[in-house]
């Protein structure tokens, strides 16, 4: 019982205490977001310096989901030891769920203006409506879908996974595979997703114009909701004794074990719950970037967002969201002003933080203090 009353310290060092101090300063960052970005948009006047454009808005709701999932991996590799390198299959199937919708909501408006195909199935010469489309033209349905598919798919590979007691870097190369193999999957043109160019030319959601600043300021609000509410479930699932659990697996998973926990259990409901976050996060991606395709599966995504979690700060929840958005505000800028560049600065990125900042940018705040 000495492994379980240690874990109540977090994967960074920090008590309880500290970690709640933290998390009310992340939940206010968000505030803010939440209240100025619309007023910047809606209340500035388009000639203000201090106006935000629609492309920043796109930008903004697109940083606030990669903080979604980069949280989502923070939860199963920062406090459950499970390194997955697949997570953008997840990202990518709530994406597709929402996906299907949007393409529903076309109809008439479509290049070849049939009002139930979408333009790329009229191309293809596809006849009728395939199966796993039926439904898609609901809300509903594709709320549901975001999250149904991801927990399936992470429920019953999880199950084969954890079952057969595959742990470390063998777990995280079968994460990879699924999502190379879900990837070349989707490029196919008669899976019915759109092939390599996937579904776009998006034109409303629930009625709304997705070119209107104002839905894309509601989108934004969503989403950042949406980042909050995860935050906060996530910090619950830690702080409970289910979170002390997990983290004695991430500890010693042996001695876990012996003591009569059911360690498969306790990880594939985890790894379940962060592929459901991931979804979340997938779905609200589209509509706000209007663009989905099976480029989002490629194993290169997932090993981007645990280099968002390591600059952040593994087992910190809102390190790795905070990671997320400046990792990816530096690739906005670099691959304007440097395209070439980038991938070298993102490389060299990883591995200064292993060997300087093994515990991120909120370990190295932590420290100063702690100087102090």
């Amino acid at each position: 019982m000495l492994l379980l009353q240690r874990s109540w310290i977090t994967a960074s060092g920090k008590s309880p205490s500290e970690e709640a101090r933290r998390g009310a300063w992340f939940l206010g960052a968000l505030a803010f977001v939440a209240i100025v970005v619309p007023i910047l948009n809606q209340a500035v006047p388009p000639t203000s310096p201090f106006h935000l454009s629609s492309f920043a808005l796109t930008l903004i709701g697109k940083y606030m989901c990669y903080a979604m999932l980069a949280m989502a991996v923070d939860l199963i590799w920062g406090y459950c030891g499970i390194l997955s390198l697949g997570h953008a299959a997840f990202f990518s199937l709530g994406g597709y769920a929402m996906g299907m919708y949007l393409m529903r909501q076309i109809g008439t408006r479509g290049v070849y203006g049939d009002p139930v195909l979408p333009d790329f199935m009229v191309f293809l010469n596809w006849k009728s409506l395939p199966w796993f489309w039926y439904g898609s033209n609901h809300f509903a349905f594709a709320v549901a879908m975001m999250f149904i598919v991801p927990a399936l798919l992470a429920g019953v590979f999880g199950w084969f996974a954890f079952r057969s007691r595959v742990t470390g870097v063998y777990f995280s190369i079968i994460t990879q595979a699924l999502s190379y193999a879900l990837m070349l999957a989707f490029f196919r043109n008669d899976m019915g997703f759109g092939g390599n160019n996937g579904f776009t030319d998006f034109k409303e959601i629930l009625g709304f114009d997705l070119h209107s600043d104002r839905t894309k300021v509601v989108l934004l609000v969503i989403t950042v909701a949406a980042l909050a509410a995860s935050y906060l479930v996530c910090r619950a699932i830690v702080e409970s004794r289910a979170g002390r659990v997990l983290r004695a697996i991430r500890d010693a998973e042996s001695r876990t074990r012996f003591l009569g926990y059911p360690v498969e259990s306790f990880k594939l409901w985890v790894f379940v719950f962060s592929a459901i976050v991931a979804g979340i996060a997938g779905a609200l991606f589209v509509p706000q970037v209007g663009v989905i395709n099976p480029g989002e599966f490629a194993p290169i995504n997932s090993i981007e967002v645990v280099i968002w979690v390591a600059v952040g700060g593994r087992g910190t929840l809102f390190g790795a969201a905070l990671g997320a958005v400046l990792v990816n505000y530096a690739k906005t800028y670099l691959t304007g002003a440097f395209p070439e560049v980038w991938l070298y600065a993102l490389g060299a990125l990883f591995v200064l933080v292993t060997l300087f900042l093994p515990r991120g940018i909120v370990g190295l705040i932590q420290a100063r203090e702690k100087s102090k």
